[in-house]
């Protein structure tokens, strides 16, 4: 099942995600495989729960398409639960980021090149891992989701100020987006 992409603007996306416990949700292998279904249906490298309207530590990401810049995300889809970062590290690096909830805009974002993560997948297996490149960056951008973070906070006052117009159209549904999405200031979504 595809679920509509809450769009900029709807406070879900600024709210912290809570931490989920495996008897508190135990369809979550179910939410996930819509959640991929979403992602993919959107032509996304990750979306995180509030991105859906749920208020969980969940995330999702699949950086395959990066495998010809970097051999090694061949086939890197993971679910993460519950993340924290226990780690960022390096000297940061910009690379244009966009973000399904924020469609047509598209920005530089700096980020650490490494980040160390624990988390659950989604059969509440515990893992701490480091992770790098591309597989870092989606990671961080989602996890900024459950945070209650989006890309355009990374930016400067001035970038944030000439996008202020569109990021308020999104809002309204002034947009044109191939994907199903559900707007804050619009009662019916599309």
């Amino acid at each position: 099942m595809k679920f509509p992409i809450i769009a900029y603007g709807d406070p879900v996306l600024r709210k912290k995600a809570t931490a989920i416990e495996p008897d508190e949700y135990p369809h979550i292998k179910e939410l996930v495989e819509n959640m991929f279904e979403t992602m993919y249906a959107a032509y996304g490298v990750g979306l995180a729960a509030p991105q859906v309207g749920l208020s969980m530590r969940l995330f999702i990401v699949d950086v395959a398409s990066f495998a010809d810049e970097e051999p090694s995300l061949k086939d890197f889809k993971k679910t993460f639960i519950n993340a924290t970062i226990l780690e960022e590290t390096g000297e940061e690096w910009a690379f244009n980021e966009g973000c399904l909830s924020i469609p047509e805009i598209r920005e530089d974002v700096y980020r650490k090149p490494t980040v160390r993560l624990s988390y659950y997948d989604e059969n509440w297996k515990h893992y701490e891992e480091t992770f790098t490149g591309m597989a870092a960056r989606v990671i961080q951008h989602e996890y900024d989701h459950i945070e209650g973070k989006l890309f355009t906070d990374k930016l400067s006052p001035l970038r944030k100020r000439l996008i202020e117009k569109r990021l308020n159209d999104i809002s309204k549904g002034i947009v044109d987006v191939k994907y199903k999405m559900k707007f804050p200031a619009v009662k019916k979504g599309r």
